[in-house]
Parts: structure tokens; sequence; C-alpha cells
């Protein structure tokens, strides 16, 4: 009987932002490991073939990974990005039926953060030209 898993090659890395893996720490330890289990079955199987009740789409290009314990529910707010990667945005405690709208701007907001620096990045170590290089 053939295995369900996938092989690496093509394999999704679940990353974080600076300020969200701080956030997913501060969680239950209940939260912390079902979010590393819902992130494997991100990278082992790719964020196209997890879906409900593990992740949800919220808008743009924003999804959830939907916790939930004893102590109450959080998010963790994640989008993908070049590379095969899922970059973790936003981790926070919901309290209220809906996504805040203030969680949906700051996850935005770090993810339009994240690509700027990655394009100054890139800019940066591109190489240049002979003709243009300093001496």
């Amino acid at each position: 009987m053939k295995s369900q898993k996938r092989d690496n090659v093509g394999a999704w890395a679940v990353t974080f932002h600076d300020l969200a893996q701080p956030e997913l720490l501060a969680l239950s330890e209940g939260m912390q490991a079902q979010f590393l289990r819902i992130a494997e079955l991100l990278e082992e199987f790719g964020p196209q073939r997890v879906g409900m009740p593990h992740v949800r789409p919220l808008e743009s290009k924003l999804w959830e990974i939907r916790l939930h314990d004893r102590d109450g529910i959080a998010r963790a707010v994640y989008a993908a990005i070049q590379g095969r990667r899922l970059l973790v945005l936003h981790v926070f405690v919901k309290k209220t039926q809906t996504t805040p709208r203030s969680v949906i701007d700051t996850a935005l907001n770090r993810l339009e953060t994240y690509h700027e620096n990655a394009q100054k990045h890139e800019s940066q170590n591109a190489v240049q030209p002979a003709n243009s290089r300093r001496v």
C-alpha cells in the first residue's frame, strides 16, 4: 500500500514574520501544539490540500490557521509567498465571531513590509554590470 505522504520535492515551508512568532509563543501550549500539527500538514500536503476545519480563506491573499482549546480560540493569519513558503503574519486570540478589521489590516501591513524589505534585499544583492561598478 502506497503512503499518502508526499516526498520533499516541491514541499512547502511555514515561516514567520518577526512579530508573529512571539505572538504564537504567548498562546497556550495546547494551541501551540495544534499550530505545529497544522503547519506540518501544510508543509507536507501544501495549502491547496488542507482545508476546513484547519484553515480557511480570509480575504485577498490572506488565510487563517484555526486554533482552539479549552482556554479559547486563536487564529494565525498567513499568506503564500515566493518560493513555496507560507508566511505567518499575525497570531491573535479571537474574541468575536468575525475577524476584526484591525487584525486583517495588521496582517496586510506586515505582508507589505515583508515584500518591501525583500525587494530592498534583492536590489542590494543584485549583480551590477561591469561598466556600472564603482572602483
